[in-house]
């Protein structure tokens, strides 16, 4: 009787220690589970908060509150962009650098080549033309609502005179292949000279 006895406490201190061990083994293994979920989740976090470089011809879903450099034109964002060409626009057009670059992105309209019209046009290097100071006409566009009882036309806004210019050349010239200063030239301008003094103006854009 007293063998048995023996023999009992010994399986149920066996089984006491054997279920101790599990119990420890269980709680280990669950503490090493939410260690890894909170890495990952940490790892997940860290990689939203990263800066996204993308090139013009690539597309990005994420949403917009995520801190992203989007690169859309000649290795520079929209913001540098835009103040690239402010540094080359004066007078009236002094700050409309991003306005003018995302509004020819949208339209498919070089900035570069555009800007270079519009100062040759309007003399907005130095100061604007009274025809961009009382008519907001930007680049010398004809037609109605007239501008002073003249055959250029006036516009109610600067932006307004901005949009109508790029529209105008994505319209009437890039639309129809006509994309660089030398194709545009017989269209736009009279003087055969006109597409050598808009690459001038092109290539001080880009240097500044």
């Amino acid at each position: 009787m007293k063998i048995g006895q023996i023999a009992n406490k010994k399986v149920i201190s066996t089984f006491i220690c054997c279920m101790s061990f599990l119990l420890v083994l269980s709680c280990t293994l669950s503490q090493v589970n939410f260690n890894n979920t909170s890495n990952l989740y940490a790892s997940v976090s860290e990689a939203n908060s990263i800066d996204y470089v993308i090139d013009d011809n690539t597309e990005i879903t994420k949403d917009s509150n995520l801190n992203k450099k989007v690169i859309v034109y000649d290795g520079m964002t929209i913001n540098e962009l835009g103040d690239k060409l402010n540094r080359s626009m004066s007078s009236s057009l002094n700050g409309y650098g991003e306005f003018f670059a995302s509004y020819c992105l949208e339209k498919g309209v070089d900035p570069y080549v555009a800007l270079s019209i519009a100062l040759l046009e309007t003399g907005c290097k130095w100061d604007c033309s009274k025809l961009t100071k009382q008519c907001n006409n930007i680049g010398g566009q004809k037609g109605s609502p007239s501008c002073n009882g003249g055959s250029y036309q006036a516009f109610p806004t600067l932006e307004d005179g901005i949009r109508g210019f790029i529209d105008n050349l994505a319209n009437n010239y890039y639309a129809k292949g006509l994309n660089t200063p030398e194709l545009m030239n017989s269209k736009y301008a009279e003087s055969g000279a006109w597409a050598m003094k808009v690459n001038n103006y092109m290539n001080q854009v880009r240097a500044r």
